[in-house]
């Protein structure tokens, strides 16, 4: 999930959903992002999300920061790849697509993470707007590695893409 500024007025609407499916999937690991990865699985094991909020919010040193979506996944496929099963790993990625960083390091970042997953959701709260484009480079630049590119803005989107993880898990 992306936590950098432009995101900051969906961060907790979108938490509070990746804090119910990391609790209900055993096998759910989740990571924030800004500038950097942080790995925050053990964070959000608790019994009640205020909890888990405070914890993020105390131990994510970047948040509301800048955003470098492909030095994110770097560290994902750099760090973390034990935790990507090409059969079995449906990757969700939480953010509306603005980035600062290097959109050729993206690029290959998030081909190598394609190879890696059964498929790749991005969530982008813009959708919700009527008038949206994936313009922005970061968004244009991950697109053609998408299995599924959609709206989270509001619980009915929440509630679709739920449907969409049950029915390709």
């Amino acid at each position: 999930c992306d936590i950098s500024g432009s995101m900051d007025i969906y961060t907790k609407f979108i938490l509070s959903f990746i804090y119910g499916f990391q609790n209900y999937y055993p096998y759910c690991e989740t990571f924030l992002f800004s500038t950097r990865l942080n790995h925050v699985t053990r964070l959000l094991k608790r019994r009640i999300f205020q909890e888990s909020l405070k914890l993020l919010t105390d131990n994510v040193l970047d948040w509301s920061g800048g955003t470098n979506i492909g030095f994110a996944i770097h560290q994902l496929n750099r760090f973390y790849s034990n935790f990507l099963k090409s059969n079995k790993t449906i990757c969700l990625i939480f953010s509306d697509g603005w980035d600062r960083g290097d959109s050729s390091l993206l690029d290959s970042e998030i081909r190598k993470l394609k190879r890696q997953v059964k498929k790749i959701i991005w969530l982008n709260p813009l959708m919700g707007s009527k008038d949206y484009q994936p313009l922005c480079k970061g968004m244009s630049t991950a697109l053609p590695y998408l299995d599924y590119f959609l709206p989270c803005h509001n619980l009915m989107s929440l509630y679709n893409l739920s449907n969409i993880v049950l029915k390709i898990s």
